[in-house]
């Protein structure tokens, strides 16, 4: 059998059993890095069958090359997910939640959606989803309608995280390498991402009457440690915030990539969290959420899983796979549209880190004498810096996770979190989420031709 095609059978069986997570009881972490050992152990041992001048030295080489890119990204992740951090163990989204509010169950689900959306731009969707589910707990009783709220809230931070560049993985993952800039990324996907939340939205609202009875209980959610201030709460919110949208500056403005500037802030906020504390010394050291111990309490399962994954990518890479699968889709697509909406909709149920990752390696940025040698340049012209695909696929691959509650972040932690049946969602859900996903990219294309037109 072929080596390229062991390598895509293994990397499938791989990612059965990261689908199987719950089922089979081993962590997808483990199988991640498993199959990135497996993937590159073969590649050295057989490379030849395949390329001739793909020899130990050369395997080296391109694995090397392959650490040092996906270093840079989990850097930045590790970064973004301690700011996030610091900014939740001192309570700073309280800040937000608090404010809420209204009982009327419509105006609530279309608030909850807004301010999804618009955290999730910033933040990372599962910190998002987390915060806003445990605000539902402490307002509606009724699980089948928390669920529903749970669900349009795993949309909107789906919908958030897709057009921003530093507020989804894969966003960060096509940002960081160079396949769109921040700003045109922004402005061509902010609409049919709100389109894509709004609709529904706007159907699952017709389901909803009356208002939230008040809950009696006497368990209140501590969301800030007794001994942090409010003000303290709403300075350390806002500082993270602030440092986290100016990553992107700081890459146009320096010309560094975006880890540095993401090492920067967290520095930033590292030091003031240190200066705040040095005052407070009638706080017990222990109970002081310092970031030297808010980083040993960091999500490092998910870091090794995307290590296994974008490392498990490379070796496809390597192989030649990437590229073949480009060819077949360039040749019997050949649509950037059509691509994009497939890859979107293989989200639902792959992650979508992996297949942005993918699809990277499957198109790479063309030249200037690739697309003058081209035989069709117009469609070439798609693959450049911020064309229509590299918007399209941040677009599809971080709205499309929505259609099944498993295939994003954001809906396997509300699924843990609310113990949300996977039919119950497919049933009531799914094709809600389809509709949006959709309307969307109709919304993108429409949007796109009448700028062409001016």
């Amino acid at each position: 059998m072929n080596l390229a095609v062991i390598l895509v059978v293994v990397f499938i069986l791989a990612y059965v059993l990261i689908a199987m997570e719950n089922r089979i009881n081993i962590n997808k972490s483990s199988v991640a890095l498993l199959l990135c050992c497996l993937m590159w152990s073969l590649l050295s041992l057989f490379s030849t069958s395949i390329d001739p001048s793909l020899d130990h030295a050369r395997i080296s080489s391109d694995l090397l090359g392959a650490l040092g890119s996906t270093c840079e990204i989990l850097v930045f992740l590790i970064g973004a997910m301690t700011i996030v951090d610091i900014i939740d163990t001192h309570g700073g989204f309280e800040v937000i939640t608090k404010h809420i509010t209204t009982r009327k169950k419509t105006r609530l689900l279309w608030l909850l959606a807004t301010i999804t959306f618009l955290m999730s731009s910033v933040l990372d969707n599962m910190t998002t989803t987390i915060v806003m589910v445990m605000l539902l707990r402490r307002m509606i009783t009724n699980y089948k309608e928390r669920w529903l709220f749970a669900s349009i809230i795993v949309i909107a931070a789906n919908c958030g995280g897709a057009w921003s560049p530093i507020g989804d993985v894969s966003t960060i993952l096509l940002w960081m390498k160079g396949n769109v800039t921040s700003l045109d990324l922004m402005k061509s996907l902010i609409v049919p991402c709100l389109i894509c939340l709004y609709i529904p939205v706007a159907i699952a609202a017709r389901f909803l009457k009356g208002v939230i009875a008040e809950q009696q209980t006497n368990e209140e959610a501590a969301f800030r440690p007794s001994y942090i201030t409010g003000r303290e709460s709403r300075t350390i919110l806002v500082l993270g915030v602030v440092l986290l949208i100016l990553v992107p500056v700081f890459k146009s403005v320096v010309g560094l990539p975006p880890y540095i500037g993401v090492m920067f802030a967290l520095a930033i906020m590292w030091i003031y969290t240190d200066m705040m504390y040095k005052k407070k010394k009638e706080v017990a050291e222990s109970l002081k959420n310092r970031v030297s111990k808010i980083i040993k309490q960091l999500d490092m399962p998910t870091v090794l899983f995307l290590l296994g994954i974008l490392m498990s990518v490379s070796a496809l890479g390597t192989a030649g796979v990437l590229s073949t699968m480009a060819e077949g889709l360039n040749e019997g697509v050949h649509n950037a549209y059509a691509i994009s909406t497939i890859i979107g909709l293989l989200s639902s149920v792959v992650d979508n880190s992996a297949l942005v990752a993918a699809s990277m390696g499957m198109f790479p940025i063309p030249d200037a004498a690739a697309l003058a040698a081209s035989a069709d340049p117009a469609y070439l012209s798609n693959f450049l810096v911020d064309g229509t695909f590299w918007h399209m696929l941040a677009y599809c691959a971080g709205t499309g996770g929505s259609i099944i509650i498993i295939g994003s972040s954001a809906g396997v932690v509300a699924m843990g979190l609310e113990n949300i049946n996977i039919i119950w969602y497919f049933k009531h859900v799914s094709l809600l989420a389809l509709l949006g996903y959709f309307a969307g990219i109709a919304v993108y294309i429409l949007q796109h031709f009448l700028v062409s037109l001016i």
